[in-house]
């Protein structure tokens, strides 16, 4: 069994998807209809922009998945159908990813949602106010323990289960940075802050949740094509009405990404691609699962690759 999966944000590079949209004209149209969508040239900021404005959140997002998704229709012209993996899922925004690719979502609507909820991010918490930190060496249950220790009346949550050995706590700066301390503390190999402009997955982003509760009332949300493993759920779903409320949830909820490929491996998942830039998913996915083989799809030799098995 077969599991497409999709990347989320930090995959971003300059020029990705540029390949495949001069090697396919259906992954060019899709670059195409982004930029429609949002009134605006973001396939230039991909291809030719600086690294400055493709990283700002608002434009990573959508970014990230028009790449997914310009990946996805050069596998299918390659005669490989999204209907040939038995789950889609993605990290954070990478599951507004797997619902386009599953017919779940139109691409225009996911890219209009993905800058909505970019924008939202940002603008929930005042620069400087939130941040988050990578914890390394340390379960998922010690991370917690750590977070609920170092909130101390702040916020400080686990954002990100990545896998058995990195996990991502997010909040208030100052309490993100006792979270680091406490961590070393108590043997994590290292404990670092990352370089994001927002404190995600955690409650200061309260804000933003409402901000695509709005949004996504105004969009139709079909049955996917492929059930979609969730974030927040680690588990499946294709019920629309679902779905919708798991993507609010999503923006203050944990990204169960371990658990996540737990599930899919014990429902007879053997091999994931994943699908769009970057390679960090594949990662992750083998130090959660070393019997679950990984294909990156990013690049027309990639689709090449796994067209020839």
């Amino acid at each position: 069994m077969r599991a497409f999966v999709f990347p989320g944000q930090g995959a971003q590079t300059i020029g990705m998807g540029k390949a495949l949209a001069d090697a396919y004209p259906a992954a060019k149209a899709v670059f195409d209809e982004v930029d429609e969508a949002l009134g605006e040239k973001l396939s230039a900021v991909i291809w030719e922009g600086e690294i400055e404005a493709l990283t700002l959140t608002a434009n990573a997002q959508p970014a990230l998945m028009a790449t997914s998704l310009a990946a996805l229709r050069a596998l299918e012209a390659e005669g490989v159908q999204v209907t040939d993996a038995s789950f889609v899922a993605g990290h954070s925004l990478g599951e507004y990813s797997a619902l386009a690719a599953a017919g779940s979502l139109s691409v225009a609507d996911a890219a209009r949602l993905l800058r909505i909820r970019g924008d939202a991010m940002q603008k929930a918490v005042p620069v400087g106010v939130g941040a988050m930190a990578a914890l390394l060496g340390l379960d998922f249950e010690t991370a917690q323990a750590v977070a609920e220790e170092a909130a101390q009346g702040e916020v400080c949550q686990a954002a990100n289960d990545n896998d058995p050995s990195q996990v991502v706590v997010s909040g208030h700066k100052a309490a993100v940075e006792r979270a680091c301390e406490i961590a070393k503390a108590k043997g994590a190999k290292r404990a670092l802050l990352l370089p994001v402009s927002a404190p995600f997955h955690c409650a200061l982003m309260q804000p933003a949740a409402e901000a695509m509760a709005e949004a996504l009332n105004d969009v139709e949300i079909k049955t996917p094509a492929v059930p979609l493993v969730a974030n927040v759920l680690a588990q499946s779903v294709e019920n629309p009405a679902v779905i919708r409320s798991l993507l609010v949830d999503q923006v203050t909820g944990s990204v169960r990404w371990r658990e996540s490929v737990g599930y899919m491996a014990a429902q007879g998942v053997t091999e994931m691609w994943e699908i769009g830039a970057g390679k960090a998913l594949s990662g992750m996915v083998k130090r959660i699962d070393r019997s679950v083989a990984c294909k990156a799809v990013g690049t027309p030799d990639d689709v090449a690759a796994v067209k020839a098995g």
